[in-house]
């Protein structure tokens, strides 16, 4: 594709690069409404399993494609539940449900998981680079964002405007919905799509949990003595 991956655009160095808010939002709405018609715009449900920055494509116009269906799941339209010998997906953006089935069952949620935990790279992507360090590596990013948001606070450590504000605090209210580690409590793809084109100020904040680093849902599943656990470690999107 014309641009290459988001992964590209989201962790570049070159300030002149990167992309905009409006751009990242943009695509964000089209990286949504290509998974709405995965889980309900075809002859069958399609569960992709693998949603991540190094998946998205864009093209001359920087509209979204969503590419890499080798562990993606086809199921019947009417199965809302889906059976798996063992888990599949990328570290860092698997649901807490495919890695141990103790955390829920798998199902489109587990994309809409995925989805939220990119969200959270795009969002996190565009932190200045002289974060405190306190808000930063002390504390899990979406700890600090849910403190943040809940208590009214503004996303200090940004480089923001008013606008891009608004669109930034958005964006991390839903990927916090969409994060929630037991599935039932994230909502479908059509939920999110219709959040994404509401103000922010009509949107609520997920109650508190204990949002849990990638690295901790591994070792749970270890712990728990799941077998047949097959993922990938992309490097680039820890």
């Amino acid at each position: 594709m014309p641009n290459g991956s988001l992964e590209r655009d989201i962790y570049s160095e070159n300030p002149k690069s990167a992309l905009g808010w409006e751009q990242l939002y943009e695509i964000a709405i089209g990286i949504a409404r290509g998974l709405e018609y995965l889980h309900k715009g075809c002859n069958r449900r399609i569960i992709h399993f693998d949603i991540k920055p190094h998946n998205i494509l864009l093209d001359e116009n920087y509209s979204p494609k969503i590419a890499d269906f080798d562990l993606a799941k086809l199921c019947n339209p009417k199965e809302s539940i889906v059976s798996m010998a063992g888990a599949r997906g990328t570290i860092g953006f698997i649901a807490p449900e495919v890695f141990s089935r103790s955390f829920g069952v798998v199902s489109t949620k587990s994309d809409i998981y995925s989805f939220g935990m990119m969200l959270l790279e795009m969002v996190g992507g565009r932190r200045n680079v002289h974060t405190d360090a306190e808000n930063s590596s002390q504390v899990y990013f979406p700890q600090w964002l849910h403190d943040q948001l809940s208590q009214g606070g503004t996303l200090e450590n940004f480089e923001l405007t008013s606008t891009t504000e608004e669109i930034a605090r958005k964006m991390a209210t839903i990927d916090l919905q969409c994060i929630q580690m037991m599935p039932e409590a994230r909502p479908s793809i059509t939920k999110v799509i219709n959040m994404m084109e509401r103000s922010v100020t009509e949107l609520e904040i997920p109650p508190m949990q204990l949002y849990s680093c990638p690295s901790e849902l591994s070792m749970h599943s270890i712990n728990s003595g799941e077998e047949d656990v097959s993922l990938n470690s992309d490097v680039n999107n820890n």
